[in-house]
């Protein structure tokens, strides 16, 4: 499995982006599709990560309410919708993808590349 993220940039203090993860290869009913971000000076955390097969949905605390994961198997590509952000969501957000994994990073084995999402007070 091959991941491509995209969609990052500056954005101000309350506004919104969303990011994209086009996954290539085979994509298994039984895989996790998940984001994680990593701030600078800071270990790399949980976002957000989806089920690929029921659609469901697990969110860190401190994104509820304001990130939105979704995903279509149409186009192999997950989604991240990012609202009301602040700017400690700065960091650099990874999509990530493996079998039966969740919110610890180290039960996924495929990871992109990383996008940039800087966001100013």
């Amino acid at each position: 499995v091959q991941l491509q993220a995209s969609g990052g940039g500056l954005v101000q203090a309350g506004g919104s982006l969303r990011l994209s993860c086009a996954a290539s290869g085979r994509i298994f009913s039984s895989h996790t599709m998940g984001w994680f971000r990593q701030a600078p000076g800071k270990e790399r955390e949980f976002v957000a990560y989806i089920t690929w097969s029921y659609g469901r949905s697990d969110y860190a605390d401190s994104v509820k309410g304001r990130f939105t994961i979704s995903k279509s198997s149409a186009e192999n590509t997950v989604y991240l919708q990012m609202n009301s952000l602040k700017s400690e969501d700065t960091a650099v957000y990874y999509c990530a993808a493996d079998r039966t994994a969740g919110s610890r990073d180290y039960e996924y084995d495929y990871w992109g590349q990383g996008t940039l999402v800087t966001v100013s007070s």
